[in-house]
């Protein structure tokens, strides 16, 4: 039996060009110009396109669905350049939520839980949300007075530190609470 060449070569894929330049803008007989040193205005296409070859930029169709549609005159190099670094600028300033879980088990004795309390106020002071949930193993689901007791006991000893979104709430055979930091005071 031959074996056949495996046909699933998935080579780089190029980036699709987000918007059309030059000689890609089909099917357009007049544009309405933008950018520096330019006079704005309505120009049939092949003008438009002269002037920003007079200029060594390209001619950007900027708004596509605009009629006549709109074209800019810019380096289209320098303004993907310029886009890519907006984007990480706002990647990099948009926040990160961190959530950590504590587990706790409906029988869970003072000393787990005051050690288990104690990781969740670092945790809230560190900025991060902490879920706190019960699990429930085969029989015990007949404790869950129990296990709502533990987890509010729970968010009495977080009330400096983090604030509950909800109630606690049984999700199958888990019984769990989100806590937020509490924004510190200036």
């Amino acid at each position: 039996m031959a074996l056949r060449p495996n046909n699933n070569y998935r080579g780089n894929k190029r980036e699709e060009e987000p918007y059309r330049i030059n000689q890609l803008i089909r099917g357009v007989e007049e544009v309405r110009l933008v950018g520096e040193n330019i006079e704005i205005g309505v120009y049939p296409f092949a003008k438009a396109l002269e002037i920003a070859e007079s200029q060594n930029l390209d001619l950007v169709e900027i708004s596509p669905k605009a009629v006549p549609p709109v074209c800019k005159v810019i380096d289209y190099a320098k303004f993907k350049y310029d886009q890519k670094k907006k984007q990480k600028e706002i990647k990099a300033n948009a926040t990160k939520t961190v959530i950590k879980e504590i587990r706790f088990g409906p029988n869970t004795d003072e000393h787990d839980f005051n050690f288990k309390l104690k990781h969740a106020v670092n945790f809230l002071k560190e900025g991060a949300k902490v879920k706190a949930y019960v699990h429930f193993v085969g029989r015990t689901i007949v404790f869950k007075e129990r296990g709502e007791m533990l987890l509010l006991n729970f968010a009495k000893g977080l009330e400096d530190v983090g604030k509950p979104d909800d109630m606690p709430k049984l999700e199958g055979k888990r019984m769990s609470i989100i806590f937020s930091p509490k924004a510190a005071k200036k």
